[in-house]
C-alpha cells in the first residue's frame, strides 16, 4: 500500500490537527479493500463488502473523507458516496467533502459532484482526474446513476471504483415476501445492480448500527436480481473515537474509565410519566382547561420543568464563559423535543413551550413566586452535578439574572423542524442545525433522526414509543450523543422509565456488539458476534438474516444477572400453596443456606422458574416497570446449560436457595425525589461469592426466599404485601460465549440457514 502519494500526503499535511488514529483507520481500511481477507463459501472476496464502525455523532464522515484521498493513492479512480435518503443529509454530505477536499478542486485534480446536477456525458479525459459522485438511496437518484455507469461502460471498464455506503444500514438492506418468494426491495434491488454494472470496485459501508448487517447470511438469494450482490460484511474497521465523545456508555451503561462521570450518570436522566408524555401528544381540554395554568398544572409537570431546566443549565454555564470573555456567539445551546412523528403533537408542543415561555416572562418581569420556585427547583438541579464536574457555579441571584435577560430580550427561539425544507432552511454552513440565539428550542419527528447534528444539545425530550423499539434506530433518534463532554453536567435526558430501560438494553447491546468485534479484530477475526433465537419448536438455534429487534432481544455475557425487577408480590391467598410447594421442593432438591450449590439437570430449574412465575405480579402502568419475560428467562437459561465444555455437565445448572431475606422493594436513588427499585436482592459476600467459586461452566440459579414484609421499618413505606414469595436470580457463567438471544421469531424472516 502507498503511503506516500501525493493525495493522501497533502491531505495529512493540510490536517495536521486529526488523530493519528484517523489515519490508521483509513490505512487499515485501505489496506483490507486492497487485500480483503478470505470470504467464505465465494470465490470474490472482492464483491464482500467492508464496514467501518463508529458510534453515533462520533465523526465517521472524517475517517471517510481521509481514506478517500489514500484510496486514490492506491488505483481507485473514481468513488460513489450513498447517503440516506435526505435532501439536507445530502447536502450536509457533498458540502462536506467539496470542503475537506478543496485544495485538490482547485489544482483540478479531483471534483465531487450531486449525481442529480452531474453531466450527462463526460469527455474521456476528465476521467484522468478523480471523480465523486454524492447519490442519495432514492429511485429517481440510483436511476440517475446507473445510466451513468452505462452510458460510459467503456471508459469505466479500466477504472477502479469505491462505493462509500453512508448510514450503510439504511435502506441498503431491505426484503419482502411476494408469491411466496423473497424479493429485494427497490433501492435494495438497485444498488446491487449498479454493483453488477462494474468490473473492478470495493464496497464500504459506513455505520454506527450495523445489525441488519452482521446478521445477513453470507450469499442471498433473492428472485427479482438474477445476481444479487453480497451484503453481509466481510471486514470491520472500527473508527476512532474521541476522549471526549459521549455517548450510550455515559447515560445508560455507566462510564467505567470515568469516576466523575460515573457519578454524574444517576442525575443525567429525569423520569417522564407515560400519561404525562400521552398529554404531548395533543390538547386536551380535560388535562389543560385553561391559558393561566401554563406556570401550575400540573399534569404537565416534568415537560414545564425541562425547559425551566434548559434556560437554567444554560446559564449556568453561560455565566462563567460571559466573564472569561468569550464571545456570545459561540455560547448559544439547543433543546430538542422528539416525541412523536404526527404533525398535530407538534403543533400542540410548539404551543405548550410557546406560551409556557409568554407566561414565564410575564412572571418574571412581575418577580411572582412562581417564576423563582420554578428557577430554584432547576438551580438545585444542576448545582449538585457541576460540583461534581468540578465547574464553577453561579450564584443563584446571577441565574435569576440572566434568565430574565433572555425573556426580556427574546435570547429564545422555538422552532418546528418536521418537513426536509424546513429542516434545509436551518442547517448552518457545517451542517448543523443553526443556533440563532442563546436558547433555541427545537421541535421535530422523522426528520430530526441520524444524520443530523445539533450542536450545544443540553436538553433531549424523548419519548418516541414504536411497538417494536429497533436498535438502530431508537440509537440513531439519541441526538444527544457527540463531543460534549464540557456540557454533560447541565445535561438532561426527559423520558419515561420504560423507555430508558429499553435504551439501556439497547447499549448492553451495543457494547457487547462492539467490545466482540474488537476482540475478533485483535485476535485477527473477522469482527462477528453470536446470535441465537427461539426457533418454532422452542429450542435455541443460531441467529442469522434477520434484523433483531431490541424489545426482543438480551444480552448473555459472563456474569450477566437475568433476574425480575420492579415486580410485587401476590396475595398471599393466591399463593402461599404455591410457595409452600415451592418450600418442600427446593428444600428436598438443593436446602437453604447451604455452603455449596448442586448441579441438577436445567429441567427441574425450569420447573421451579416456571412454578415462581405465577406468584409475582407487575401493575397494570407502563412507567412502573417493565414486565419480566419468563420465557425468554428458561430459554436463555436452557442455552447456557448447553455452553459447558464438559460433556458431562452439557444440560446441568448451579442451583442454590436461601431463606430468611428481607430485600426492600424500592431504593431512592442518592437522595433523588423519584423512588427506583431495588435491583440486587443477591449479595456480593454471599452469592457472589458462590457465583465466583462454582460458575465457571455452567450457569447458576439463585432461589432467595423473601419474608415479604409489608412496611419497611426503616421508611415506614410500602414494601410488599406481608407474604413470602422466591425471588429468582439467573447468573451466566464465567466462561460463557457472548451471544445476543432474540426471544421471537420474526414472521417477516426472509432468509434461513
Amino acid at each position: 500500500m502507498n503511503k506516500t502519494g501525493y493525495f493522501y500526503t497533502k491531505f495529512r499535511e493540510l490536517n495536521r490537527d486529526y488523530s493519528r488514529d484517523t489515519f490508521k483507520a483509513a490505512e487499515d481500511v485501505v489496506a483490507k479493500m486492497l487485500n480483503p481477507p478470505a470470504a467464505p463459501r465465494s470465490n470474490e472476496p472482492l464483491e464482500h463488502p467492508g464496514v467501518l464502525l463508529g458510534k453515533v455523532q462520533s465523526g465517521k464522515t472524517r475517517t471517510f473523507v481521509t481514506l478517500l484521498t489514500l484510496a486514490f493513492d492506491n488505483g481507485y479512480d473514481l468513488a460513489i458516496v450513498f447517503t440516506k435518503n435526505s435532501r439536507p443529509l445530502l447536502k450536509q454530505t457533498l458540502e462536506r467533502l467539496q470542503d475537506d477536499l478543496k485544495f485538490f478542486d482547485r489544482e483540478g485534480v479531483l471534483t465531487a459532484y450531486d449525481i442529480m446536477q452531474a453531466h450527462e456525458r463526460y469527455a474521456p479525459a476528465e476521467f484522468n482526474q478523480k471523480l465523486i459522485f454524492v447519490c442519495k438511496k432514492e429511485d429517481d437518484n440510483l436511476k440517475r446513476l446507473n445510466k451513468l455507469i452505462t452510458d460510459h461502460a467503456e471508459i469505466l471498464k479500466t477504472k477502479k471504483v469505491l462505493f462509500i455506503d453512508d448510514e450503510g444500514d439504511t435502506a441498503t438492506v431491505s426484503y419482502r415476501r411476494s408469491a411466496g418468494s423473497v424479493e429485494a426491495n427497490v433501492v435494495t434491488r438497485q444498488i446491487s445492480e449498479i454493483r453488477g454494472l462494474l468490473a473492478g470496485y470495493s464496497y464500504l459501508s459506513v455505520t454506527a448500527t450495523p445489525y441488519s448487517l452482521y446478521l445477513q447470511p453470507t450469499n442471498v438469494g433473492v428472485s427479482n436480481v438474477a445476481v444479487f450482490k453480497p451484503v453481509k460484511p466481510l471486514y470491520t474497521v472500527l473508527a476512532p473515537v474521541g476522549d471526549k465523545y459521549i455517548g450510550g456508555d455515559v447515560f445508560f451503561r455507566g462510564h467505567d474509565n470515568d469516576a466523575v462521570l460515573q457519578k454524574l450518570r444517576p442525575h443525567l436522566h429525569i423520569p417522564v410519566t407515560t400519561r404525562e408524555l400521552e398529554r404531548l401528544r395533543r390538547y386536551d381540554g380535560r388535562t389543560f382547561p385553561g391559558r393561566d395554568e401554563y406556570l401550575t398544572n400540573n399534569n404537565y409537570r416534568i415537560f414545564r420543568q425541562s425547559l425551566v431546566n434548559f434556560l437554567v443549565g444554560g446559564a449556568m454555564i453561560r455565566i462563567p464563559k460571559i466573564k472569561e470573555k468569550i464571545p456570545d456567539g459561540i455560547l448559544r445551546y439547543a433543546f430538542v423535543i422528539h416525541t412523536e412523528m404526527a404533525r398535530e403533537a407538534h403543533n400542540w408542543q410548539i404551543t405548550l413551550s410557546t406560551n409556557f415561555v409568554e407566561e414565564f416572562k410575564k412572571a418574571a418581569t412581575s418577580d411572582m413566586p412562581v417564576f423563582l420556585d420554578l428557577l430554584r427547583a432547576g438551580y438545585n438541579e444542576f448545582n449538585e452535578t457541576l460540583k461534581i464536574d468540578g465547574k464553577p457555579v453561579p450564584t443563584f441571584e446571577e441565574v435569576v439574572r440572566e434568565v430574565k435577560r433572555a425573556l426580556g430580550v427574546g435570547d429564545i427561539t422555538i422552532t418546528k423542524v418536521n418537513s426536509e425544507n424546513e429542516l434545509i432552511s436551518l442547517l448552518d454552513q457545517t451542517g448543523q442545525l443553526k443556533l440563532r440565539v442563546a436558547y433555541n428550542i427545537f421541535v421535530g419527528g422523522q426528520v430530526m433522526d441520524r444524520g443530523v447534528t445539533i450542536g450545544n444539545l443540553i436538553g433531549f425530550f424523548y419519548g418516541r414509543r414504536p411497538k417494536k423499539a429497533q436498535t438502530d434506530t431508537v440509537i440513531q433518534h439519541q441526538r444527544m450523543y457527540g463531543y460534549r463532554r464540557e456540557e454533560i453536567s447541565v445535561t438532561r435526558l426527559y423520558t419515561t422509565p420504560t423507555i430508558h430501560q429499553t435504551m439501556t438494553q439497547m447499549e448492553e447491546f451495543d457494547h457487547t456488539l462492539r467490545e466482540a468485534v474488537k476482540n475478533q479484530i485483535a485476535g485477527g477475526g473477522d469482527g462477528t458476534v453470536h446470535f441465537i433465537r427461539r426457533s418454532q419448536d422452542g429450542t435455541i438455534v443460531p441467529c442469522s438474516p434477520n434484523k433483531v429487534l431490541a424489545s426482543e432481544t438480551q444480552t448473555l455475557r459472563p456474569g450477566k444477572r437475568i433476574l425480575p425487577i420492579g415486580f410485587q408480590s401476590g396475595y398471599k391467598t393466591r399463593i402461599s400453596k404455591i410457595v409452600d410447594e415451592l418450600d418442600n421442593e427446593i428444600g428436598a432438591l438443593c436446602g437453604f443456606d447451604r455452603k455449596e450449590p448442586i448441579l441438577v439437570p436445567v429441567g427441574k430449574g425450569v420447573a421451579l422458574l416456571q412454578k415462581i412465575s405465577k406468584t409475582l405480579e407487575y401493575g397494570d402502568k407502563e412507567d412502573e416497570a417493565v414486565p419480566f419475560d419468563w420465557t425468554s428467562a428458561v430459554d436463555a437459561l436452557a442455552h447456557l446449560s448447553q455452553q459447558s465444555r464438559d460433556p458431562k455437565t452439557k444440560g446441568k445448572i448451579w442451583i442454590w436457595a436461601a431463606r430468611g431475606r428481607e430485600s426492600s422493594r424500592f431504593a431512592n436513588r442518592e437522595g433523588r425525589s423519584h423512588a427506583t427499585f431495588i435491583e440486587t436482592p443477591d449479595s456480593t459476600k454471599t452469592e457472589g461469592a458462590l457465583y465466583e467459586r462454582f460458575a465457571r461452566d455452567n450457569p447458576i440459579l439463585f432461589l432467595l426466599r423473601q419474608e415479604g414484609q409489608e412496611t419497611n421499618e426503616k421508611t415506614g413505606g410500602k414494601e410488599w404485601r406481608g407474604t413470602p414469595f422466591y425471588w429468582p436470580v439467573i447468573r451466566v457463567q464465567l466462561n460463557a460465549q457472548t451471544a445476543v438471544y432474540a426471544t421471537e421469531v420474526l414472521e417477516d424472516a426472509v432468509v434461513a440457514i
